[in-house]
């Protein structure tokens, strides 16, 4: 019984972690949040940083904030977008760096670097 009880929660919270994987799997969110390790930014400047129409990135940081990967702060008229959580902070790092692993047999943050956006 305690057996069956413990296996649910897991496969709620597998299906929890999927999802997030799931959005950041997009190259497009991801490279957002990549963006964000630098610190918050608004989304022309978003835009501007992935040659995409601020609308596209728009709808994608709705996605990402319904999800809680990211928060807003309002500053004066802009919004300025933040990654909402250290954890999301260090699952972005770490999936960097596995990439990195596959093409370089001495990837940048081995060498104190990460590779631009």
């Amino acid at each position: 019984m305690y057996a069956d009880k413990q296996s649910d929660g897991r496969e709620e919270l597998a299906s929890l972690a999927s999802e997030v994987l799931k959005l950041l799997a997009d190259p497009t969110r991801l490279r957002v949040a990549w963006l964000l390790l630098d610190g918050p930014m608004v989304v022309g400047d978003l835009a501007a940083s992935l040659g995409r129409p601020p609308a596209a990135v728009s709808q994608h940081l709705a996605k990402m904030r319904m999800a809680r990967i990211v928060s807003t702060r309002r500053d004066g008229t802009s919004v300025e977008y933040r990654l909402d959580d250290e954890h999301v902070v260090h699952l972005v790092r770490e999936v960097l760096h596995v990439a990195e692993h596959m093409v370089s047999g001495n990837p940048p943050h081995h060498r104190g670097e990460l590779h631009e956006v």
